[in-house]
């Protein structure tokens, strides 16, 4: 299923946003980028948040099943960070809201991080880092680098700049980290374009009938 579909989107400047764009309706027709498990291991792939050498290894290794039961947590996630995420835009959090996060710590609580000293080579030589890694035990820990992602955004995202798309039948939503904040398209060569268009047409109809 969706093996030829196009590349997932990733236009929202917060990854926490493009996991909710993981499903969209980028022409006429919606795609669910996770519908599957092997979906889900493609959108994860494409996002970076996993080694593609992990994510070889947890297919090769997976039971019947268990990467599809996989992505339907991650869309019962998605779906849930979303209702959260959609009551709020708009507006800085407030402390209370942490009550309606504990699906996400619980997540978080799962995790196997441990940080390790590792060689890197800088191009100019080489030199010691301190890097934070995780034990990918089974395919429920490719959820981890998600909730991290939505755990940071909360932290560090001002909601005030997080948008819904304004184009008419667009359901992307974004962080508007533009100069005074007036971004009001996913794409201004998408929906900024067909916004134009329309605009256009209707001047033309209204000219027309006078």
């Amino acid at each position: 299923m969706g093996l030829h579909r196009s590349p997932a989107i990733f236009i929202a400047d917060a990854m926490a946003l493009d996991f909710l764009n993981s499903i969209a309706t980028p022409t006429d027709v919606q795609i669910d980028w996770i519908d599957s498990g092997s979906g889900f291991l493609a959108w994860i792939e494409q996002a970076g948040l996993v080694p593609a050498s992990t994510l070889d290894t947890l297919r090769a290794e997976a039971m019947p099943g268990e990467l599809d039961s996989v992505a339907a947590q991650a869309r019962s996630l998605r779906e849930w960070f979303r209702e959260f995420v959609l009551s709020r835009k708009g507006q800085p959090l407030e402390v209370a809201d942490i009550q309606q996060l504990a699906p996400l710590n619980r997540l978080l609580e799962r995790d196997e991080g441990f940080g390790q000293i590792v060689a890197h080579d800088s191009g100019a030589g080489h030199s010691l880092e301190w890097r934070m890694t995780r034990r990918w035990r089974s395919p429920e820990s490719l959820l981890l680098p998600i909730g991290e992602a939505l755990a940071k955004f909360v932290c560090e995202e001002d909601f005030s700049n997080v948008k819904a798309c304004e184009g008419q039948h667009c359901t992307l939503i974004f962080a508007d980290h533009t100069r005074g904040h007036r971004r009001r398209w996913c794409s201004t060569a998408v929906c900024g374009n067909r916004a134009k268009v329309a605009a256009h047409r209707l001047r033309l109809k209204e000219a027309g009938g006078r």
